[in-house]
């Protein structure tokens, strides 16, 4: 099944849970709202064209310029992304879905952005999950262990984000 089936069938099942897609893309994807991910992710899971049985992936992407200079050649709004990337084992396609959170919750600096938890529709969501809540700082809301999986329980931060500053000493250990 082609991307363009796959979109057209989504679009047949969803309508307008889809706020946007992309066909011709090197990974063709749809966008949807947080609020319509677990409804468009269990209908790609269980639509007996689509099957998409296998969550390989999930990342979190900062989109933010923090150089003022590129501010304005950046073409985008500062935001996070959270990419899932599907496999249909039994019919051989893949296929990307992507959520585009706010970077802070409510605007509020400090405020982690939340993303429904896919857990409940792939297992294989729960360490995929942590490492993005871990690296990126995206709450992933009703997982059942959001708790950090690769950094220490008392790190400070969120390394991956475009912000982040790097400690200068970790329990005694000097960085930079």
């Amino acid at each position: 099944m082609t991307a363009t089936e796959i979109i057209a069938t989504l679009d047949a099942e969803c309508g307008s849970k889809i706020k946007d897609k992309k066909t011709d893309a090197i990974d063709p994807f749809i966008v949807v709202e947080p609020a319509n991910l677990v409804a468009v992710c269990t209908t790609l899971r269980d639509h007996p064209k689509l099957r998409f049985e296998s969550l390989n992936c999930i990342s979190g992407v900062d989109y933010l310029e923090p150089d003022p200079k590129k501010v304005a050649k950046a073409g985008f709004e500062p935001h996070v992304e959270v990419v899932y990337h599907l496999c249909s084992i039994s019919l051989r396609h893949r296929f990307v879905v992507k959520v585009l959170l706010p970077r802070w919750k409510d605007d509020k600096p400090g405020e982690l952005p939340e993303v429904p938890s896919l857990v409940e529709i792939w297992p294989a969501a729960d360490w995929h999950e942590r490492e993005v809540f871990d690296l990126t700082g995206v709450m992933f809301g009703g997982h059942p262990g959001l708790y950090r999986i690769l950094l220490a329980d008392d790190w400070v931060g969120h390394p991956l984000r475009k912000d982040y500053e790097f400690p200068l000493e970790y329990h005694g250990i000097r960085g930079r």
